[in-house]
């Protein structure tokens, strides 16, 4: 798969195979790749968390009784602006009631729309799921490294013809994630990630979002 192949093919994937395995050889030799992402002075600033069986269970468990509760638990970093406006606000927006068109969720409809969302927590049937957390005391720059080897690793993903999808929806419920994953103190819960083979007959899969063309956001300075 060419690279840039690999890099406007992929999409959140919400649907995917339960029954197809993915082994723990393929998530190493994966990571073995992503690793390969650059990060300033070589610090490498990453760790990962792959959950199966039973702690993805218990996962499962905790997130989806705390979502379906109201409780909408606490991010102990700020991932979207603190006061939305445009044209960030539309562009949000236009995602969601896509997404949710698509799919027939009136977004008015509570039940409808935490059936949806509490998907996110059983991993969207993905067979393996993977945490990425970072020390505490990195700063800003070890962050843009991390943005980095979560690309590399999806797009790695996609030449061994599986999917993924990056998930903060996992951050609000960090304190019932990080005692499950055993991972000490002094690291913060990054995002999660489903992994696995995406279902081709699940109508979500076919949606895809909208781009800027390069011109909108590119300037030229001679």
């Amino acid at each position: 798969m060419r690279v840039s192949d690999a890099i406007t093919g992929r999409q959140s994937i919400r649907a995917f195979l339960s029954d197809k395995a993915v082994s723990d050889e393929q998530i190493e030799a994966l990571l073995t790749v992503a690793a390969r992402a650059p990060s300033g002075s070589n610090i490498q600033p990453w760790h990962v968390y792959v959950v199966r069986g039973e702690s993805k269970d218990a996962i499962t468990e905790a997130c989806s009784a705390r979502y379906l509760s109201g409780d909408e638990g606490a991010y102990e970093y700020h991932y979207y602006p603190r006061a939305w406006r445009e044209p960030y606000l539309g562009r949000r927006r236009q995602t969601g009631f896509g997404l949710y068109g698509l799919l027939g969720v009136d977004r008015h409809d509570v039940a409808a729309v935490q059936g949806y969302r509490v998907q996110n927590y059983q991993f969207f049937g993905a067979p393996v799921g993977l945490f990425f957390t970072i020390d505490r005391d990195m700063e800003q720059g070890s962050w843009i490294d991390y943005g980095m080897f979560l690309q590399s690793f999806m797009l790695a993903a996609r030449e061994m013809e599986m999917e993924t999808c990056a998930q903060a929806a996992f951050c609000p419920y960090q304190d019932s994630v990080m005692p499950i994953l055993a991972a000490p103190a002094e690291q913060m819960l990054v995002c999660g990630m489903s992994v696995g083979y995406a279902d081709p007959a699940a109508r979500v899969n076919s949606y895809r979002t909208d781009r800027l063309d390069a011109r909108e956001f590119m300037t030229v300075l001679n």
